[in-house]
């Protein structure tokens, strides 16, 4: 998500995070995880926007050893067990973008994978 100008609070930012999300019913990503002929790997992801919605109830951290200014800064939310589920990264560089990182698979619902082969193009003509 893109943040656009204003002021670099993360609080807000946070806030302008959850109400973007309050327009989507689902979000799903379509997934390259190989990309290396002749195999290719992919899959479609749901990330439950339930999920999602604890990023609000977390403490917001800076990055104070960053050299950006403003300092960009996280929303990590963990499990029970101290386990990451997921971390909101607010990056204060030029694009000003909100991203999710490192979010657990096991939180998520794998609609489709696929998997299969291709011969490359020059092998497979007649000569």
């Amino acid at each position: 998500m893109e943040l656009g100008n204003g002021a670099w609070e993360l609080p807000l930012l946070r806030d302008m995070f959850a109400a973007h999300m309050e327009s989507y019913e689902s979000i799903l990503q379509f997934r390259c995880l190989l990309l290396t002929a002749p195999e290719y790997r992919y899959e479609l992801v749901e990330i439950p926007k339930s999920h999602l919605s604890e990023a609000m109830e977390v403490d917001l951290e800076i990055s104070v050893n960053s050299k950006q200014t403003p300092k960009p800064g996280y929303a990590r939310v963990f499990d029970f067990n101290r386990k990451l589920k997921y971390e909101l990264y607010f990056d204060a560089g030029t694009e000003r973008k909100l991203q999710v990182r490192n979010i657990r698979k096991d939180l998520c619902i794998v609609h489709a994978s696929w998997h299969f082969g291709s011969t490359p193009i020059e092998q497979s003509l007649p000569r």
